[in-house]
């Protein structure tokens, strides 16, 4: 997968993960400020591989990792009627 492709789905991740912590703030109590947070995708397997890298990556340097797992975005469609 090309490093373009890997950021896009990411930043969908990401806005979806967002949509969830303004629907339940009080999860951001559980993580803790320095960690680093990696989304895992529970629904697209190539995209969980590549963040399981990541995730890995972080905490062989030692970092703290907080993983998260979530549904990856559905596309949303609209119909537009001119009445």
């Amino acid at each position: 997968m090309i490093q373009e492709e890997i950021v896009r789905r990411n930043l969908d991740l990401h806005a979806e993960w967002m949509k969830y912590v303004f629907e339940h703030p009080e999860i951001l109590d559980k993580i803790p400020a320095e960690a680093q947070l990696v989304i895992i995708p529970n629904d697209d397997p190539v995209m969980a591989e590549e963040n399981s890298k990541i995730a890995k990556n972080l905490k062989s340097q030692g970092l703290p990792v907080v993983i998260v797992h979530i549904d990856s975005p559905k596309p949303v469609t609209a119909q537009i009627e001119v009445a």
